[in-house]
C-alpha cells in the first residue's frame, strides 16, 4: 500500500470538518441577513442587496493551502502532519453584494456592530475591491469564517471571472497569463466602476 500523501490527509481532514464548515456558513449568513434588514427592507426599486453563503470545496481548499507555502508552493512530504486546512480563513464565507455602491458603507457599519472583533483584510487591486473581514463565530472555535462586502456589479463579474480565469479548467490555464485577457478584465472592471459612478451621480441630481 502506497504511503499517504499530504493531499490524502488533507482530504480526510476536510470531510471531517465539513459539518462544522457548513454550520459556520449558515450561522454567518443568517446573522448577516438579520443585521442588515434595516437597510435591505426599505430599498428603492432600483436598489439591490444580496447576502449569500458559500463553503470552499475540498480541492480548492487544498490548492489554496498549497499556494500559501513559502517559496515553493508545494507540500513537504516529510512534514505531512504540519499542514491543516483550519489555517485557512475562508473555508466558510458570505459575500454581501449591493447596488448602488453607496450602500456598502452602511452595510459595513451595521455588520461591525455584530462582528466588532473580526479582523479587516480588504481586497484592493486591479482585480477589484471589497471590504473583507474574518474571525470566529459562536458555532466554532476551529473553523473561522469570512464575509465580504462588495459592489454587486463587481461581485457578479467575479463569479464568472474567477471560474473562467482565476480557477480555470486545465485547458484554459494559459488564459491566466494572457496580456490580452488581463487587459480585457481590467477594462471590464473600469467600465463597471464608471457605470456605477455615473448612475449614482445622475440619481442624486435634482429632477
Amino acid at each position: 500500500m502506497a504511503d499517504r500523501t499530504v493531499e490524502d490527509r488533507l482530504r480526510e481532514e476536510y470531510f471531517g470538518l465539513l459539518p462544522e464548515i457548513r454550520r459556520v456558513a449558515e450561522h454567518l449568513e443568517v446573522t448577516i441577513r438579520y443585521q442588515i434588514l434595516s437597510i435591505s427592507g426599505p430599498l428603492e426599486p432600483f436598489e439591490r442587496i444580496q447576502a449569500k453563503s458559500r463553503i470552499k470545496e475540498c480541492e480548492s481548499a487544498i490548492d489554496s493551502l498549497r499556494r500559501r507555502q513559502p517559496n515553493t508552493a508545494i507540500f513537504d512530504a516529510d512534514r505531512i502532519d504540519s499542514y491543516t486546512l483550519t489555517s485557512l480563513k475562508d473555508l466558510a464565507g458570505v459575500r454581501v453584494l449591493a447596488f448602488p455602491r453607496s450602500r456598502l458603507g452602511e452595510i459595513d457599519i451595521e455588520l461591525r456592530k455584530v462582528f466588532p472583533d473580526w479582523i479587516a483584510d480588504p481586497i484592493s487591486g486591479p482585480g477589484g475591491e471589497a471590504l473583507k473581514y474574518w474571525g470566529y463565530s459562536p458555532t466554532s472555535k476551529t473553523v473561522s469564517g469570512e464575509y465580504q462586502i462588495v459592489s454587486m456589479l463587481t461581485g457578479l463579474f467575479w463569479e464568472i471571472e474567477h471560474s473562467a480565469i482565476y480557477k480555470p479548467v486545465p485547458r484554459l490555464k494559459n488564459i491566466v497569463e494572457s496580456p490580452d485577457m488581463q487587459t480585457s478584465t481590467a477594462a471590464v472592471l473600469e467600465a463597471l466602476d464608471a457605470f456605477e459612478a455615473d448612475f449614482e451621480r445622475l440619481v442624486r441630481r435634482p429632477a
